[in-house]
């Protein structure tokens, strides 16, 4: 799997929540940047999008793509179960040896 296809696997995992497939993607020391804390671990990653997040019926909307030499970035807005935009976001993954292996989440 290329690096595109996991980002994409990754935003549809979440949204239909295939939490195996989610895990399957991530190495085990990933971590996740966002604003509001640091999610430090595979495990835990998965166990905060599984069991405490605040929203979870939710979809990703992505709206571009930005691939470099070693990370994949996504502009998109995350919406509710009606569409409305919650936030909008950009996501940047790191990967190593074909797994996601950090993500800093960027929000407005």
């Amino acid at each position: 799997m290329d690096r595109r296809d996991a980002v994409a696997t990754y935003y549809e995992a979440l949204d239909s929540g295939a939490y195996d497939r989610l895990a399957d993607l991530l190495a085990p020391d990933f971590v996740q940047h966002r604003p509001d804390r640091t999610l430090d671990g595979r495990e835990r990653f998965v166990a905060f999008m599984r069991d405490d997040r605040p929203v979870t019926d939710t979809t990703h909307a992505v709206d571009a793509v930005y691939e470099g030499n070693t990370e994949v970035a996504v502009r998109g807005r995350l919406r509710d179960a009606d569409g409305e935009t919650l936030v909008s976001f950009v996501d940047v993954f790191g990967f190593e040896g074909g797994r996601v292996a950090t993500l800093w989440t960027y929000t407005r």
